[in-house]
């Protein structure tokens, strides 16, 4: 199993109130999270595009913030966690241009996830009066498999659908090396990952609650990934999934980080924003928040495999869970309720403790799946 790191550009009220800088501050904390995750041995960072989803996330143009990084990083691959293809938020041919760009800048270390949006406030934002939120799969899936023929055709055959048109191209530059960057896609319920599976893509498991609701989940993506018909060049036969994750020197000093951290209030954010998210019993419908996190709380979150949290060797334990589930990849969030020394440091010890007892391979599994191809 590799690890990862998701980025949002989370700024809180009560952050904002107390700091005038609060937006930029968070942005840059996380862009130091990065590079401290490229020393530290993660192999791959996220980082989501979200439009108009105050406090939740402040992070919208990410592909300016992946250029950056790509300077500011070495080895670890930089991910769109996600772009957005749809037409009425980035027409596909600038989606297109964008990956190939970073390809180029990162030296092949860009991985390209796409998605739908977050949810209804989202979307409707940029396709005004949909009632039904699936509206956005059709546009999404007539969209989807035209990426590889521009980067591929050296003249792009031209594209004429429901939702968009383009007569022929060359969309330029090409992707960097070899084929093009692994493809993913960001699923928001379980019947969305044999959907990608057989499209032969990746899957940014970003729904997934909890170890247990794993196993079969990942059960229906390999087995449909073996009758994969892939629209790019590659299959790219991978699941990551999302956990909070707080290491420090002891249990104790893990729990109290975890107790202090507003993760009660992120969690209210999300199924705020992420209506179309399946919402668990006992999540309160916003303005209404789940409770204060006590340590009664976070020990039964701990229990529960509902987060990460720990001393080295009990986070080595939790993350061995989650590669015995079966995921490929194991991504941590790290709310910005926890200080930048406290988050900078979980980073280090995990990358130190952890990553070298699990991911022992030092080639990455898309870097792998691109050099298989017949590009």
């Amino acid at each position: 199993m590799e690890f990862g790191l998701f980025v949002q550009g989370y700024v809180p009220a009560q952050r904002a109130q107390a700091d005038p800088e609060a937006e930029h501050h968070a942005l840059m904390e996380e862009t130091e999270y990065v590079i401290q995750a490229d020393k530290s041995g993660f192999k791959y960072a996220w980082a989501s595009e979200h439009h108009f989803l105050e406090e939740y996330s402040h992070l919208s143009a990410n592909d300016v913030y992946l250029g950056y990084l790509a300077h500011a990083t070495d080895r670890i691959h930089l991910g769109s966690g996600i772009f957005n293809p749809l037409p009425q938020v980035n027409h596909p041919a600038k989606v297109a241009e964008k990956v190939a760009m970073l390809d180029h800048l990162s030296g092949g270390r860009f991985e390209f996830g796409s998605g739908r949006g977050a949810g209804s406030h989202e979307i409707l934002g940029f396709i005004p009066g949909v009632t039904d939120m699936n509206y956005t799969k059709e546009i999404w899936e007539e969209t989807i498999a035209e990426f590889p023929k521009m980067w591929l055709q050296d003249e792009y055959q031209g594209f004429q659908g429901k939702f968009w048109q383009l007569p022929p191209r060359k969309v330029l530059p090409k992707p960097y090396g070899k084929s093009h960057p692994a493809m993913w896609y960001a699923a928001g319920s379980p019947s969305s990952y044999a959907m990608a599976a057989k499209k032969g893509l990746g899957v940014l498991g970003f729904s997934v609650q909890k170890v247990a609701d794993m196993e079969w989940v990942v059960d229906s993506y390999k087995s449909a990934i073996k009758e994969a018909e892939p629209i790019g060049d590659f299959v790219n036969d991978n699941v990551m999934v999302t956990s909070t994750a707080i290491c420090a020197e002891t249990h104790e000093k893990a729990v109290e980080i975890a107790v202090g951290g507003g993760l009660n209030y992120l969690q209210s954010l999300l199924f705020r924003y992420h209506d179309t998210f399946p919402r668990p019993e006992g999540i309160p419908e916003w303005p209404e928040l789940l409770p204060e996190y006590s340590t009664e709380i976070i020990e039964l979150l701990i229990a529960e495999e509902l987060m990460i949290c720990g001393d080295p060797d009990e986070v080595f334990r939790q993350c061995k869970r989650w590669e015995q589930a079966g995921a490929d990849q194991l991504s941590f969030g790290l709310p910005i309720g926890v200080s930048s020394e406290d988050t900078l440091n979980t980073i280090r010890l995990i990358g130190e403790h952890v990553i070298p007892k699990i991911d022992t391979d030092p080639v990455h599994r898309t870097t792998r799946f691109r050099q298989s191809s017949g590009a």
